[in-house]
């Protein structure tokens, strides 16, 4: 198994921790991970996206031009990412933050609404453990157990009373992803 994943968003949308959490997911399975960000002045409003390589066997290079999975959270990473899934590829995007839906037909397009589950959730902080959760749902690149080690390890310990709100916002994505 190996998945070629793209997240992309505004920088604050917790892109590049989900990046993160998920490199570190396949650590805990034992997974060979890449994780490669890119930013700048993108982490304050502007685009930010992070390279995620998650597989069994080595991984050659962590450059990639075309991706196997991509998590847009806005309409300019839509617009830049959508024509990189590969044929028979997933797009995941977050209906809050894309206008215009996606119009591929050899993709699976999933629709997500991550931002209004963390709004009723009471919690802005667990919106990109929504979007992950819908991730796993839809491509089980990591199994929630991993996932929950890697929060340990991710997070900083005094927010480890927070994990298990996070796991908690990881099923609820799990339960509102859907097929478009």
């Amino acid at each position: 198994m190996k998945k070629e994943i793209i997240i992309s968003g505004f920088g604050g949308q917790g892109v590049l921790s989900m990046g993160k959490i998920l490199a570190y997911s396949g650590l805990m399975e034992n997974k060979e991970v890449s994780w490669m960000p890119a930013y700048g002045p993108e982490q304050r409003g502007g685009t930010a996206n992070v390279t995620v390589i998650v597989s069994d066997d080595r991984i050659s290079s962590p450059i990639l031009s075309k991706y196997d999975v991509a998590i847009v959270l806005n309409q300019p990473s839509l617009d830049k990412f959508e024509p990189k899934v590969k044929p028979g590829g997933i797009l995941i995007y977050d209906g809050y933050g894309v206008m215009t839906p996606p119009q591929r037909k050899d993709i699976e397009v999933y629709r997500i609404d991550a931002m209004d589950k963390a709004a009723e959730m009471k919690n802005a902080k667990v919106f990109n453990m929504i979007v992950l959760g819908g991730l796993l749902k839809v491509c089980s690149v990591v199994s929630t157990d991993g996932l929950n080690k890697a929060l340990y390890k991710t997070l900083p310990e005094r927010h480890h009373h927070m994990i298990p709100l996070n796991m908690e916002a990881v099923e609820e994505g799990q339960k509102i992803i859907t097929k478009v």
